[in-house]
């Protein structure tokens, strides 16, 4: 986007991205814990993961950072001029409306039917989560309107280097739930054995969360109509070329998305089985989605624009540098932080969640779950890192092709891993579809590039692995001698122990990435000294 305001460097957006992605992370793992304290793992918590998925999936889907729209409009409106933004923004809005709506209503009206298809056996496990889950997803159903809305817009800021308000805006949705779970608590109280409360609680948790939605969509018109990037205007100038490059992006990432939704639906279908995983499901990923959701944001929002901007052959050798440079900083985080989670899951469950009515077997069961998790939170970024390449380079058909195979995979490995593993079983199927699915990308865009130098990208990676596995044994050993000293019990007590074996594993990490003089590891510590030293 041709634009008269100072370009920021990499580092600049990143910091940007971070800070507010860290408070909207922090405002939804405060509403998680709102949640858990007022529902644990009974029927209410279980519905509302299974009335969410449709709805959450549009939210996420459509108007989250780094979703198909958001991704779209960034790759065509970044290179548009600017006086085009404003009714090219206005026709995509009215089209994404128009449909959204017709999807809102199938919503409201076959929300039954859809229940009972996602959820066949709640049923027969959990008849009163069934009546909630109908319910909410009734209520919840004008987010699909809302959520793409919100994808268009915070696209649109983004490609005019506005990253403050879509980082944190998911914050406002965390507010009016938590808002809205404390006035039910300052009104009734948590009676657990009232079903008449569970009925209320679902509706009051579906009803904010729709709010939230609502909040989302306002806070980003100031900021479109003061930089002049399109009003609350009916377009109908679908003929635009620059709407038509969108659709053409646009349509194949969402459907690639989409069949990356449907492994969420088959998870959620062999849950509804067993009681309670569904909202141990729900709680595990708040907890990995934290820190994913902000280095994520970090990684994926600046090199967007970046790799867009590098799609020429000409600018290929700096296009494969800045994929390593994702890579190797996907790697740098995730890889130590899925050790870290997997050696600390139980404390770090029962620190977070374990207060109101979410007791030791609540926090078992979510740290079974959580283990699991730990082990694909590399491969579920790089396969993120490497969609948005494809995107760039305006190839939403592979993606959505390798989705679409991975479907039958999933459901194949959810059937078995269920059986032997139990509710891990459903992450583990997740983890393995990442696998195949980030070496799947690799492969092709190595033919697609004309060669990347993957085979070193690799020994960096299985280096940085090994190097995570002792980070995660330091901290093991860490946190078990502090049990046969100080207990388990008391949540000063664990929070003590997370924060002293948590930084045993990390100094074993930061110390060994400074041994093997990894470029990017030495560039941070670089940066970071020196900052120090300034100030």
């Amino acid at each position: 986007m041709s634009d008269t305001k100072p370009s920021r460097s990499l580092a600049r957006i990143a910091s940007i991205v971070a800070a507010a992605t860290l408070i909207s992370k922090v405002f939804g793992l405060v509403r998680q814990q709102a949640i858990a304290a007022a529902f644990a793992v009974g029927p209410v918590a279980d519905a509302y993961n299974f009335a969410y998925v449709i709805p959450g999936f549009l939210l996420v889907l459509l108007g989250g950072i780094n979703g198909p729209f958001h991704s779209a409009i960034v790759s065509v409106v970044a290179k548009r001029d600017r006086e085009d933004v404003g009714e090219l923004v206005e026709a995509i809005s009215t089209l994404v409306t128009v449909g959204l709506i017709g999807v809102a209503l199938a919503m409201v009206f076959l929300a039954a039917p859809i229940i009972d298809f996602v959820a066949q056996g709640l049923g027969d496990t959990e008849p009163l989560a069934r009546e909630i889950a109908i319910s909410q997803l009734q209520i919840m159903a004008p987010m699909a309107v809302f959520a793409g809305l919100i994808g268009i817009g915070f696209g649109t800021l983004n490609a005019d280097d506005q990253y403050w308000l879509p980082s944190v805006s998911p914050m406002f949705s965390s507010v009016a739930v938590i808002v809205g779970l404390g006035l039910l608590y300052a009104a009734i109280g948590a009676d657990i054995s009232n079903p008449d409360y569970f009925l209320l609680g679902g509706a009051v948790l579906a009803g904010t969360t729709l709010l939230g939605a609502v909040m989302q969509w306002l806070v980003q018109l100031p900021a479109l109509w003061r930089s002049g990037l399109g009003r609350l205007r009916l377009r109908f100038n679908w003929q635009d070329p620059g709407v038509r490059d969108v659709f053409k992006i646009l349509a194949p990432a969402t459907f690639s998305s989409g069949m990356m939704q449907i492994n969420v639906f088959t998870d959620l279908f062999f849950a509804s089985y067993i009681p309670a995983t569904a909202a141990a499901l729900g709680y595990a990923t708040l907890l990995v989605q934290t820190p994913l959701g902000i280095i994520s944001n970090v990684i994926l929002v600046p090199f967007l624009p970046i790799f867009s901007r590098l799609t020429a052959p000409a600018d290929w050798p700096e296009l494969k540098e800045r994929i390593r440079q994702s890579l190797m900083m996907a790697a740098l985080t995730m890889l130590p932080l899925g050790a870290l989670i997997m050696t600390l899951a139980l404390p770090i469950v029962q620190v977070i969640y374990e207060r109101g009515a979410f007791d030791l077997r609540a926090a078992e069961i979510v740290t079974s779950v959580l283990v699991a998790y730990g082990l694909g939170m590399f491969v579920y970024l790089a396969r993120d890192v490497l969609v948005r390449v494809y995107y760039a380079l305006g190839d939403g058909q592979t993606p959505f092709r390798i989705s679409l195979v991975n479907i039958g995979l999933n459901a194949v490995l959810d059937f078995f891993f269920i059986r032997w593993f139990g509710a891990p079983g459903l992450v583990l199927a997740t983890v393995g579809v990442n696998i195949t699915s980030t070496i799947a990308l690799v492969a092709l865009l190595d033919r697609k590039l004309n060669g990347l130098p993957w085979l070193q990208w690799g020994r960096t990676i299985l280096m940085l692995s090994v190097l995570s596995g002792l980070a995660g044994l330091a901290a093991w050993g860490a946190r078990l001698g502090l049990e046969q000293v100080l207990g388990i019990e008391g949540f000063i007590n664990r929070l003590l122990q997370l924060a002293i074996a948590g930084t045993a594993g990390i100094a074993v990490f930061s110390l060994g990435t400074v041994a093997l003089r990894i470029p990017e590891a030495t560039l941070l510590v670089d940066r970071l000294t020196t900052r120090f030293r300034r100030r």
